[in-house]
């Protein structure tokens, strides 16, 4: 059956040596309809961001753009600004009906922690073709902050799937009609429109903004830094920011957004007709984000805005980008937030799980 596949039938992945791993997969890598990815003991500087190509291994390429290694078996700094590759512990034997895509974990994101998946033979990002045999290695690029990170750590996530399960608009609405996806009017167009909220209950604050010069964040710790030592609050009296170029920023979407247990979502970057920035670096929705029968009442979706090349007037309401649901093949055993030590469900505005609340 087409669709986004569960959580039961990755551990069926697992046992049947379609997923492999050194060292094995621990049962807290597999989410509702992905597994995440951990890094191993290796990360390689490199001059620039590169894809393997046709026929070519990355390996190979390492030995092309690789400036140093870095031992990552005790720890180490990757520092802001810089490129690395990790090998990752897991690899694939895909069946040639099975393809792959790879997105970065929601606090990952949230520290602007730019990580993609690359493969032999590759020509996209984050893309795994139906029958990929091979390894898998994680690019990371730090650009807010430097980050020290060991083996294991789970940066990335990977959702596997059959055939095309995404949903066109007709069915989108079929389906907000029998299960609303949002607490209000349902923009539909190549998705669900989400936009932003700069008009937030009994406050000016509507969200943080990256402070340029930082400390290197431990990604092992949890509710442990001073979010006013890494950010700076965003507010605002009319409903209205500017965006600085270069500038990362936390937002928060205007609505509460809800994925039902039989779908999974991604979160999709809007047009750039709309305006000079990019929301979202991690994009995966699990099935049960925000839905009742997960303990939710429908979550925000926590927005990654960076603004490119020119000051950019960012107002309340502003759509700023899309939700793309798409069905599972079957439904998963566990959902977000019920069987699961979930970080955002129902959340509201919200830094990293790293730092204090």
């Amino acid at each position: 059956m087409q669709g986004v596949i569960p959580n039961q039938l990755i551990s069926q992945m697992i046992e049947t040596g379609e997923i492999t791993a050194s060292p094995a997969v621990i049962p807290e890598q597999i989410q509702p309809a992905s597994l995440d990815l951990r890094l191993g003991t290796v990360a390689y500087r490199v001059r620039a961001s590169f894809l393997a190509g046709h026929g070519a291994k990355v390996a190979d390429r390492l030995a092309e753009f690789e400036m140093h290694r870095v031992d990552l078996t005790n720890g180490a700094v990757l520092e802001k600004g810089c490129v690395y590759v990790v090998p990752l512990m897991e690899s694939l034997a895909l069946p040639d009906d099975i393809s792959a895509v790879a997105n970065a974990k929601s606090s990952t994101g949230r520290l602007d922690l730019l990580t993609r998946a690359i493969t032999d033979g590759g020509t996209e990002f984050d893309r795994i073709a139906p029958g990929y045999v091979g390894p898998l290695y994680a690019e990371i690029c730090p650009r807010s902050f430097s980050v020290l990170v060991r083996p294991g750590m789970r940066l990335n996530q990977i959702r596997f799937g059959r055939g095309d399960a995404v949903l066109d608009d007709d069915a989108l609405r079929q389906l907000h009609e029998h299960t609303p996806l949002v607490d209000g009017p349902a923009v539909i167009d190549e998705g669900l429109g989400f936009s932003v909220d700069l008009k937030l209950p009994n406050t000016t604050l509507v969200g943080y903004r990256a402070k340029p010069h930082t400390g290197v964040i431990d990604l092992d710790n949890i509710g442990y830094y001073d979010p006013a030592e890494y950010w700076e609050e965003v507010h605002s009296a009319n409903g209205q920011i500017i965006l600085d170029p270069g500038a990362f920023y936390i937002l928060v979407s205007r609505e509460a957004v809800t994925i039902p247990p039989n779908y999974a979502a991604e979160m999709a970057p809007y047009l750039a007709m709309v305006g000079e920035f990019r929301v979202h670096y991690a994009g995966f929705f699990d099935p049960g984000f925000g839905h009742a029968s997960a303990g939710g009442a429908g979550s925000r979706g926590v927005l990654e805005v960076r603004c490119h090349e020119a000051p950019f007037v960012l107002e309340h309401g502003q759509v700023v980008g899309r939700l793309v649901y798409e069905r599972m093949c079957e439904a998963p055993t566990q959902l977000y937030g019920a069987d699961l030590a979930s970080n955002y469900q129902g959340q509201g505005l919200k830094l990293s799980k790293h730092f204090k609340s």
